[in-house]
């Protein structure tokens, strides 16, 4: 566990770890502090900040099964000691780690008896299974165990239909989401109208993401929805036929500078692992700290040709997207 003393700044807004603890492979905690606010800014963020940790950050999840000459859900195996709905039930709860997007194939192929595991799954490349010791099954006779599974990528929480089933397999309710938790209290401190606030922020998460990950994820994909906003060039508000002009923030100023360098700051915002780039580009761009369009931006032909196991069919391809992010 680490715990840190919790500083109260008057001057710059700051944010800050003051805890964190992992109390198993698939259980990670986090504690963190953000001040200071002021009254009711807190309330804002807090909310904002638990929505996005709980539904807008994706993971990867087993959300299908397929074995051969098995009639229903609910039957038995003979020489395994679980039933088909139990094996399945287990394979929901194997946390994976992954950057991949789609649809994604993985098997587990065993001879018993013996226990069936976690690491006992064959997985595509780039991803990872987070606990290895989770338990799937136990083989009780020497009987071979081939199942087949699909794994996806998305969000939320999806609940398996009675017509989704294809082929002889069986779907699996996905929890995508890394974040397990998230709760926010606030501290008021000082008089009158000097008063202020200190947001604190506690997120649990399921170990394929660390809270601080979870965070900052949660935090770019909000900034994400509000970009829109930041590059609407005029409201206009009709009253009695007369169209006034309604302003969208009290700093006029700043606005007009981001007007003029609207595009440079979209860049900034938009994230390489929004692009439908392939494993291989994706983890060599964040290798050289490429992070974002403006990044990518502000590299060369011949920086990007420099990059390690980048080839020149993905340089090309990475140079399509920023002549179509750039229009």
């Amino acid at each position: 566990m680490v715990r840190e003393q919790i500083p109260i700044s008057t001057r710059t807004l700051q944010w800050k770890c003051v805890e964190f603890r992992a109390d198993s492979k698939r259980l990670s905690y986090g504690r963190f502090i953000l001040s200071p606010l002021l009254k009711g800014q807190a309330d804002t963020i807090g909310i904002a900040m638990r929505r996005a940790l709980l539904g807008e950050i994706e993971g990867t999840c087993i959300t299908r099964a397929k074995s051969e000459n098995i009639p229903h859900e609910y039957s038995t195996i003979v020489g395994i000691q679980e039933s088909v709905h139990e094996i399945l039930m287990n394979l929901k709860e194997i946390v994976l780690r992954s950057n991949l997007y789609g649809t994604h194939d993985a098997s587990i192929c065993v001879k018993g008896p013996g226990y069936v595991t976690a690491q006992d799954i064959v997985l595509p490349p780039f991803v990872e299974i987070v606990d290895n010791t989770q338990y799937i099954a136990n083989l009780t006779e020497p009987i071979h165990l081939h199942i087949e599974l699909k794994l996806e990528r998305n969000r939320g929480y999806h609940i398996k239909t009675p017509n989704n089933f294809q082929d002889g397999s069986y779907p699996i309710d996905a929890v995508f989401m890394p974040v397990r938790n998230t709760n926010y209290s606030i501290h008021s401190y000082g008089n009158g109208n000097e008063k202020q606030e200190i947001l604190f922020l506690e997120i649990w998460t399921n170990g394929s993401l660390t809270p601080k990950e979870a965070l900052n994820e949660a935090s770019r994909n909000l900034i994400h929805l509000f970009i829109p906003f930041l590059h609407a060039e005029d409201l206009h508000l009709e009253n009695n036929k007369h169209k006034e002009s309604l302003p969208l923030f009290t700093f006029h100023d700043r606005l007009d500078k981001i007007r003029k360098n609207k595009k440079e700051i979209a860049l900034k915002y938009i994230f390489i692992d929004q692009l439908e780039l392939t494993p291989r580009t994706y983890n060599c761009l964040k290798k050289y700290n490429i992070h974002t369009l403006f990044d990518l931006l502000n590299k060369s032909k011949e920086d990007l040709m420099q990059i390690e196991d980048l080839r020149i069919e993905d340089v090309k391809k990475l140079f399509d997207i920023l002549e179509i992010e750039k229009h």
